[in-house]
């Protein structure tokens, strides 16, 4: 059987807790929570591949957001996390926050607007389960958080604050980020950040590059996959490891993590560097693979926060997280989708030796 440092029943990292260094200069124990910023929606997937939205017979509705699909991932792997957004005080934000309890993920920090709609999203799916999308946000409930209905208290609990770059794009949204952000950094929190570049959503290109940029630097770890990567860089190869070092490897950074779907993912540090394959399955739906191996690393790394350190136990654990996206793509919806840590473990059972 698979055996992974911080998953496995026998390993003593389940119940170790990172040590963190109070004000005073003493030590205090940290929790394992992960608070997770940003917007939750209403997926609507076509209920058959590779047809226009206008030729899809029908739609299936799934909870989805970058965020918070990380949030579920990491609550369905067995980890601690907590969901900070906003939705209408409508049925469907009503759902989104049952789906979160549903899940084991703490919605206290979840507010409800009366004024605005809950965000939709149809997806249309590609015979490869590629997506293209189409927004329902006329200004939809996620764009209107206000730094002060930000829960700073829930993010002083946290180990990790991770967040994506949807919420910068507009106010009042920008100004609650950058102030949670703020909270986290001075909490002590790893500052996690995965762009998920949804370039219709921006007012042009050239705001998407700089929108994202802007907070990159402050970023502890980051996560992008190849498109991504190439847009950052300005169309430069985004295979090309010089590239990636030289203009998105800032000196702060501790784990900069680029997915290549099927093909696995390529991990930087300031000591290493190297690839970890995937796994080949027959993908139906792309939507939430990525979340779903941001919340399988981060899970591991809340309780072992110097994995970046160790390559070996890097490499199982991006091992892992791959396995948790391979497994996302096999169905439609993002938390539908989601894993278990079971689930994950069994894959990587049949290929470890």
């Amino acid at each position: 059987m698979y055996k992974l440092k911080g998953l496995s029943t026998t390993s003593s990292k389940v119940s170790s807790k990172p040590q963190a260094v109070d004000k005073n200069g003493g030590t205090q124990e940290r929790k394992l929570l992960i608070v997770c910023f940003g917007e939750m929606l209403i997926d609507f997937v076509p209920t058959v591949g590779g047809v226009s939205l206008a030729e899809a017979p029908g739609f299936k509705k799934a909870a989805g957001g970058a965020p918070a699909n990380v949030a579920v991932q990491i609550a369905r792997l067995g980890g601690s996390a907590a969901f900070i957004g906003k939705v209408g005080q409508d049925e469907f934000g009503y759902m989104l926050a049952d789906i979160l309890k549903q899940n084991n993920v703490d919605s206290s920090g979840m507010r409800f607007d009366p004024h605005a709609r809950t965000a939709l999203a149809f997806v249309t799916l590609k015979n490869d389960g590629e997506r293209e999308f189409m927004f329902y946000r006329n200004p939809s409930a996620d764009m209107l958080l206000h730094k002060n209905e930000v829960d700073g208290n829930l993010i002083k609990k946290a180990s990790i604050f991770h967040y994506g770059s949807i919420s910068l794009i507009e106010e009042p949204c920008r100004s609650a980020h950058l102030a949670a952000m703020d909270i986290a950094k001075k909490s002590g929190c790893i500052l996690s950040y995965d762009p998920n570049l949804r370039l219709p959503l921006w007012p042009s290109a050239e705001a998407a590059r700089k929108g994202i940029m802007s907070i990159w630097n402050q970023s502890d770890i980051i996560k992008i996959n190849e498109e991504e990567t190439a847009f950052l860089t300005g169309g430069d190869d985004p295979y090309d490891d010089d590239v990636v070092l030289k203009k998105l490897f800032h000196p702060n950074l501790m784990l900069l993590l680029i997915t290549e779907g099927p093909e696995g993912c390529r991990y930087y540090t300031k000591d290493f560097k190297g690839k970890v394959a995937g796994f080949k399955v027959d993908a139906v739906d792309t939507t939430g693979a990525g979340d779903s191996f941001v919340g399988g690393i981060l899970n591991i790394l809340a309780s072992d926060p110097n994995l970046y350190k160790d390559e070996k136990q890097l490499r199982e654990a991006l091992q892992f997280a791959n396995a948790c996206g391979s497994i996302t793509v096999t169905e439609r919806g993002a938390i539908p989708a989601l894993p278990s840590k079971e689930a994950a473990l069994q894959i990587l059972s049949k290929v470890s030796t």
